[in-house]
């Protein structure tokens, strides 16, 4: 369950955003969120000195490489980039740009994150007691069997498919523009159920065992969200309330606006899942071929 907690503290950022702060339609401006940039700090932070502490205990390959190092700090700098740069009061004004936000983080930050493993590297930042007390405050029974339902790939990948589309249903993503709270559990619900889907994925414990069922759910779900962007491009008519001043202001209709959105959804957010797959898949290939691959099974016959 230290898993769990991991992917949970890096979705905390999330219950601190939102567009706060009027501005007028056509222009950008930085946002001040204090708690968004306190707990990616914080994030930081304790990401740099777990991973100190780790290397100066067992090396810098154990564990943690420095690739996986790199992976997370790109991760770190998209999610402040979706988060805290011009880009998210723009969202208010433009569906494209609220479409680039939720991709930033789904198919972008959520990956990289996960590939950075801090869930380890996170645990090596706390004091040595605490640290020790872990493994038996996280394995119980129910907390265990909690988070295995929900990283199991199929699971993972229904419930990251099921936030995508029910947010996307227009009573609901109107409500995440006008109410506060909404909008932060609509982010809070993308980037967490994408971590999930991705850790499924990736993680090293799972990229062996489930190479077959992790490329399947790849295409499975570049299907699905591509479906959804055909729709919102194709469609005559806008599918969302908007405010056809400010999309004017950028020199947009409504339906224009959701077209572009669509066609963000459609065409790069689903290259990302079709090159995550082939990746897998090479992964996959590579490790069936290594002797002890091919010997495990004629160990297990004798």
């Amino acid at each position: 369950m230290l898993r769990a907690v991991g992917v949970a503290a890096a979705a905390i950022p999330l219950l601190a955003s939102a567009h706060t702060g009027a501005h007028e339609p056509g222009e950008l401006h930085w946002p001040f969120e204090p708690w968004v940039i306190v707990l990616l700090a914080v994030a930081l932070v304790a990401y740099a000195r777990g991973l100190q502490r780790l290397w100066a205990h067992a090396g810098r390959r154990a564990g943690v490489t420095p690739s996986a190092a790199l992976c997370f700090a790109a991760g770190w700098l998209i999610l402040a980039i979706a988060l805290c740069s011009p880009l998210d009061p723009l969202a208010a004004d433009l569906f494209t740009a609220h479409m680039v936000e939720h991709e930033l983080l789904m198919v972008a930050a959520a990956p990289l994150l996960v590939l950075g493993r801090p869930l380890a590297t996170w645990a090596w930042a706390l004091p040595a007691t605490t640290r020790a007390r872990l493994p038996g405050a996280l394995h119980r029974p129910l907390l265990q069997r909690t988070w295995h339902a929900i990283t199991d790939p199929f699971g993972a990948f229904a419930m990251h498919s099921a936030a995508i589309w029910l947010w996307h249903v227009p009573v609901l993503f109107a409500a995440a523009l006008h109410h506060t709270g909404v909008h932060v559990l609509q982010h809070f619900s993308f980037l967490f159920s994408a971590l999930v889907f991705w850790w499924s994925i990736l993680a090293p414990a799972r990229r062996d065992r489930q190479g077959g069922p992790a490329i399947l759910y790849l295409f499975a779900t570049m299907m699905h969200t591509g479906a959804l962007g055909a729709l919102l491009t194709l469609s005559s008519s806008p599918w969302y309330p908007s405010d056809a001043a400010a999309a004017a202001a950028w020199g947009v209709t409504p339906l224009e606006d959701q077209q572009i959105g669509g066609l963000v959804m459609w065409i790069p957010a689903g290259t990302v899942y079709v090159a995550a797959a082939l990746w897998v898949m090479a992964r996959w290939i590579a490790s069936s071929g290594t002797p002890s691959a091919r010997t495990e099974p004629l160990a297990r016959k004798t």
